[in-house]
């Protein structure tokens, strides 16, 4: 079994800075890539940035330069630093890790969601 379990999420004026943090646990070979995702309201859910293993990472054009993610191999948690947020920024904000399982299978892992709010 795999758990993905996020933290950090809260409320925060306009303009504010937040930290999303992320961790998976159980019977992990190895994660490819982690990622945050988010959904408003109304929306679909959308990419918000990834990163590889390799420390690759991408970002969704409206949190360039806003927002940094970041990554531990070694303790499997990924990280989201959002700055100069804004109220389009709210959302529930969900991890995702795509791994391999100890048994060698691959899938992607979903956490439950973590609700950020922007508002004054």
């Amino acid at each position: 079994q795999v758990q993905v379990v996020e933290s950090g999420g809260g409320l925060v004026q306009p303009g504010g800075s937040l930290r999303l943090s992320c961790a998976a646990s159980g019977s992990i070979f190895s994660i490819n890539v982690m990622g945050w995702y988010r959904q408003a309201p109304g929306s679909q859910r959308e990419l918000v940035a990834t990163i590889s293993s390799g420390g690759r990472t991408n970002y969704v054009d409206s949190v360039k330069g806003r927002f940094t993610i970041s990554r531990d191999n070694a303790k499997n948690t990924v990280s989201l630093q959002m700055s100069s947020l804004n109220v389009e920024d709210t959302a529930v904000y969900y991890c995702n890790a795509r791994l391999i399982s100890s048994d060698y299978s691959s899938r992607s892992y979903w956490g439950q969601g973590t609700q950020v709010t922007v508002s004054s």
